[in-house]
């Protein structure tokens, strides 16, 4: 059967929930554009900034992609088969992480931009205010530890093709570093120079792809400059990417979150375009198997490790931090939520189906995605697709693998920027000692991380975020449960509408249950040896313990102020006393 089926089918089932969920939500929610947004009444040009919907389109879109949709659907579609994965993708974005999104966007304009914590603490308690943020710090750290080591993997090595031709890793290393330099440039040339957003778009667009090209002509090849070791050179590109993570996370958002992520959104646009294309033209077929197994080759069962396998591109915590963390502080309209805060989840549930074409498309233990990591089968499919309208494959898999990098770069630095948020909260520092406080923090744990990561049986260096995947995801999506379980008690609270139960109660317990079952799944064994309890000397499990406990109480918490004697819900705002 061919994959263009697959693809228009799925485009079409998500173009119509977003026409008739989407609307309803906008309903339901009373969005309404004569409400001033925080990123109007608070303008200060540095995080609060009112922002065109075409141009914050693209920079929420990058963010919240990022390599999630990516490498969760290839790894859950190689594990389980294609069905299950397409299946949660579907139904899990447009009834679970669609809604997720924008109600964590909308509560956030709604309480002056603040994160989605700050709902909490108005909502809940100020206990479960600190839990959640404790909860979101560590679950930030896990995010950085994980997409830093996997990024600069790919920074290093040679990637051979089938026609003989290679793809440098430090090819890649200097393509991402022009590309970083290209958003500095655009948002000097707009802010300083006037330059407008289509003249712009005119000239940075196409500079990115020379970045491509040039990268393989003039690699940045760390390793052969100072003759180091494979394992000490990723440590080395980890510390880079942290030290770029620590000044982008500082810098006013026009220098190069905005730039940088409407750029990156093109990428995601050209993926997608391009995926599309390769599928009308290219009569790619499906041979991976539709379903596998109830259990994969490591034990774990479909039920629930599909759900925390695929979490972008269905479902992911991550994206109400940047939905109350960066996006609500530059949301022009209300109405604006629903394209941003919707449409980009469905958006992004489009390049999760693209990346699981990429293993559909080959047989089961074919060479191109037998033993390989994700970030590889996805270019590898992605330069099949592309080969069909003429590209050639070198520039294909180049472009695969900057575009990959690309949407890591955009989760690293809103991750650190976000976590420097979550510091300044808890300490109370503001200006510029918690702005470099919060950041060094958060940039420096990971780095603890990266560089004390030993060696395999083997002798060879821990691919670390292998070691973090499984509980980046169970964490990822038991912070989704509890930014459902937020918005649905300041819903609750606010409304008292027997829709909110449906809406956002249903989705919370779904959440909730899946992570947790797959949290106890994962760390249960780690104390349990040889039919003898015993006392992991490893942190994974211990984290694992510390992030139940504290989504435990949160939830307790919760209850007691849905139905026990809580504070009375403080009113929203009126129009006028937004800007006060």
């Amino acid at each position: 059967m061919s994959l263009l089926v697959f693809v228009v089918g799925s485009a079409i089932v998500l173009a119509t929930a977003y026409w008739i969920y989407g609307s309803l939500l906008s309903r339901l929610l009373q969005l309404d554009d004569r409400r001033p947004t925080p990123a109007v009444a608070c303008r200060d040009d540095v995080d609060f900034e009112p922002t065109a919907a075409s141009f914050l389109m693209g920079q929420h879109f990058s963010a919240i992609a990022a390599a999630g949709p990516i490498v969760g659907p290839i790894l859950a579609g190689l594990a389980f088969g294609w069905l299950p994965a397409l299946i949660w993708i579907l139904l899990g974005s447009i009834l679970i992480g669609g809604v997720h999104d924008m109600t964590s966007l909308v509560a956030s304009i709604r309480h002056r931009a603040r994160s989605i914590t700050e709902v909490v603490h108005d909502h809940v308690s100020r206990r479960a205010y600190l839990l959640f943020l404790a909860f979101v710090w560590i679950a930030l750290v896990y995010i950085i530890v994980a997409f830093t080591d996997i990024t600069a993997r790919s920074f290093v090595g040679v990637q051979r093709l089938e026609d003989g031709q290679q793809v440098l890793g430090a090819g890649i290393a200097m393509s991402s570093l022009l590309y970083l330099l290209l958003p500095v440039l655009m948002g000097l040339a707009m802010k300083h120079l006037k330059l407008g957003l289509l003249p712009a778009t005119l000239i940075f667009v196409p500079l990115v792809g020379v970045a491509i090209w040039a990268g393989q002509k003039f690699p940045l090849d760390l390793a052969g400059w100072f003759s180091l070791g494979e394992g000490t050179t990723v440590k080395l590109w980890c510390t880079l990417l942290l030290l770029y993570c620590l000044v982008a996370a500082v810098v006013p958002v026009w220098l190069l979150l905005q730039p940088r992520g409407y750029l990156g959104g093109f990428f995601l646009y050209a993926a997608l375009l391009g995926g599309a294309l390769g599928l009308s033209l290219g009569n790619h077929t499906v041979q991976y198997p539709a379903f596998i197994a109830w259990t994969n080759s490591k034990g774990e069962q479909l039920f629930p490790f599909l759900f925390i396998t695929i979490a972008c591109g269905a479902c992911s915590g991550f994206h109400s931090l940047i939905s109350s963390g960066t996006t609500s502080k530059q949301l022009a309209r209300e109405s604006d939520a629903r394209p941003i805060g919707y449409g980009t989840m469905l958006l992004e549930a489009m390049v999760a189906i693209v990346s699981l074409c990429c293993v559909m498309m080959f047989a089961q233990g074919a060479p191109e995605v037998s033993g390989k990591p994700p970030n590889l089968i996805y270019a590898m499919g992605l330069g099949n697709f592309l080969k069909t309208i003429g590209v050639p494959v070198e520039l294909a898999v180049s472009f695969a693998l900057l575009a990959f990098t690309t949407f890591v770069y955009d989760t690293l630095d809103v991750c650190t920027r976000l976590g420097r948020f979550i510091i300044e909260e808890l300490t109370g520092l503001k200006g510029s000692a918690g702005r470099w406080l919060g950041t060094a923090l958060t940039a420096g744990v990971p780095l603890f991380f990266l560089w004390t990561a030993g060696t395999d049986a083997a002798g060879k260096p821990v691919e670390i975020w292998k070691v973090f995947w499984s509980l980046f995801g169970a964490s990822n999506q038991l912070l989704a449960a509890l930014a459902l379980l937020g918005v649905t008690v300041w819903l609750w609270r606010t409304r008292r509408a027997a829709w909110v139960w449906l809406v956002t109660g249903l989705p919370t317990l779904w959440m909730y249950t899946m992570s947790i079952w797959a949290l106890v799944a994962m760390i249960l064994p780690k104390f349990r040896v040889e039919e003898q309890w015993v006392l992991p000397r490893e942190m994974v499990p211990w984290v694992g313990v510390a992030l139940i406990l504290l989504a435990a109480m949160m939830l307790v918490e919760a209850l007691r102020a849905m139905f026990g004697k809580g504070p009375a819900a403080p009113p929203e705002k009126p129009t006028a006393a937004l800007a006060a």
